[in-house]
């Protein structure tokens, strides 16, 4: 079993941390680059989110772009959600020596954002 970490700063490691066997760090460090990349994923989101409501006045009629731009934000909040789970169930699934669990989200991401795309590109095409 793994020793708790004195190093936390004010947190506590929670108890699945301190299970099975430290992986080798270079893994824990991509899950962690993984991570960080599905927290920019989230921004983005939320940031085109911002960007269709308030810049995008051309594009269609307001609450098209309300529909839209309240499309990418709820996706950026779900991203930025399931993030830490993510990280979290590889960590877990690492220490103990099981395969990396399976995840849908990137399969409804991909739909989500499909049909956001294609939305704005008849937007931008006949709005």
């Amino acid at each position: 079993m793994a020793q708790a970490r004195p190093d936390t700063v004010g947190f506590v490691d929670p108890a699945w941390h301190r299970e099975g066997q430290d992986p080798d760090y270079r893994f824990s460090l991509a899950n962690e680059r993984t991570f960080l990349a599905w927290v920019r994923t989230a921004l983005a989101l939320l940031a085109g989110s911002v960007a269709i409501v308030q810049l995008a006045d051309d594009l269609g009629t307001e609450w098209i772009r309300k529909v839209v731009g309240t499309a990418l934000g709820l996706t950026g909040l779900a991203v930025a959600g399931l993030a830490y789970r993510r990280w979290r169930d590889n960590e877990k699934a690492m220490r103990s020596g099981e395969p990396l669990p399976y995840t849908p989200v990137l399969a409804i991401l991909g739909g989500v954002m499909t049909v956001v795309a294609a939305v704005v590109v008849l937007l931008v095409l006949f709005g």
